[in-house]
């Protein structure tokens, strides 16, 4: 691990001098992450639907594909980056680089490959604004919030700019253009990872902790500024969620769901705020997100689509 004012550079574990086992199709699934990748793909596919062209079955399946390659390139050009750090922490040392299972080179090469592929895809078969978008996305993922995580406070909000940008990328795709709905969406998914991401950092704060990566719930040992800003961004995210019923895109068959979640959803998070049974609470507020985020884009784009 390096700190702000050591150099950023990437040094193989140990693992790595010895033979490795070959790999299987398994450790190259769990190299892009599927379940972030498929998040990744759902939000964007969110975003076309919502934008609110006549669903064509052959560019959604063009959309899926082009997140989705892009998104399980990133995770693995990100696990190459940091299999340094991977290998000192518990809950990530037995994944496919740190382990040993697959070679620093393979996993390059394949996320390398990947995000050509999902970018040439979307610029090819869709349109240059969403290849474009999901260029900016891989740029600010690994040029910008992964080396962050090593000497910035601010790297989860850092991080939650590409992780927001997905919607964005359906919303190009389904109108050629950005507007204020797509916008909106990607204030949910911004506001949203910082709960979500404050939950898990608190619940795994000692691993970070022993990578140095100076992130709040790292600064934070008692755990109520991390607690404090969760809350803030869960009001924020209510708020935000909230717009479409307010400036007309939605009917408030949608806007009274998305109040019900967020009041459910700012319950877990002020439950975070209290001292006693604060780990408990991180990992209800944990759950309550993704459960949360689900539902509500669901009942957006059933809106849009029905009311």
């Amino acid at each position: 691990m390096t700190t702000g004012s050591e150099s950023f550079e990437v040094r193989a574990p140990a693992a790595f001098a010895v033979p490795m086992p070959a790999a299987g199709l398994a450790d190259y699934l769990e190299l892009t992450k599927p379940r972030l990748s498929c998040l990744s793909m759902l939000t964007a596919l969110v975003g076309y639907l919502a934008a609110g062209p006549r669903p064509s079955l052959g560019q959604i399946l063009l959309v899926m594909a082009g997140t989705s390659l892009a998104a399980g390139g990133v995770a693995a050009l990100n696990q190459y980056l940091e299999c340094d750090t991977d290998a000192r922490m518990n809950r990530t040392r037995t994944r496919p680089l740190p382990s040993g299972r697959i070679a620093p080179g393979s996993a390059y090469v394949l996320g390398a490959g990947m995000c050509f592929t999902g970018v040439a895809l979307l610029f090819a078969k869709v349109n240059g604004l969403s290849a474009l978008l999901t260029g900016l996305t891989i740029v600010c993922y690994l040029f910008i919030y992964t080396p962050a995580k090593r000497w910035s406070r601010w790297s989860t909000e850092i991080g939650a700019v590409s992780g927001a940008l997905p919607p964005l990328i359906g919303w190009a795709a389904g109108a050629d253009r950005l507007s204020t709905l797509g916008w909106i969406l990607f204030g949910v998914l911004f506001f949203w990872q910082i709960p979500h991401f404050m939950a898990v950092a608190w619940t795994y704060r000692r691993d970070y902790a022993a990578v140095n990566f100076p992130m709040l719930p790292v600064r934070d040992e008692e755990g109520s500024k991390v607690a404090a800003w969760s809350f803030i961004n869960t009001v924020l995210l209510v708020i935000v969620s909230l717009l479409p019923a307010w400036l007309g895109f939605c009917s408030w068959v949608y806007g009274g769901t998305a109040a019900a979640l967020g009041a459910g959803f700012l319950v877990l998070a002020g439950r975070f705020l209290r001292p006693a049974g604060r780990d408990l609470a991180a990992r209800r507020l944990f759950f309550g997100s993704i459960t949360y985020l689900p539902l509500l884009l669901a009942a957006l784009v059933i809106d849009r689509a029905f009311f």
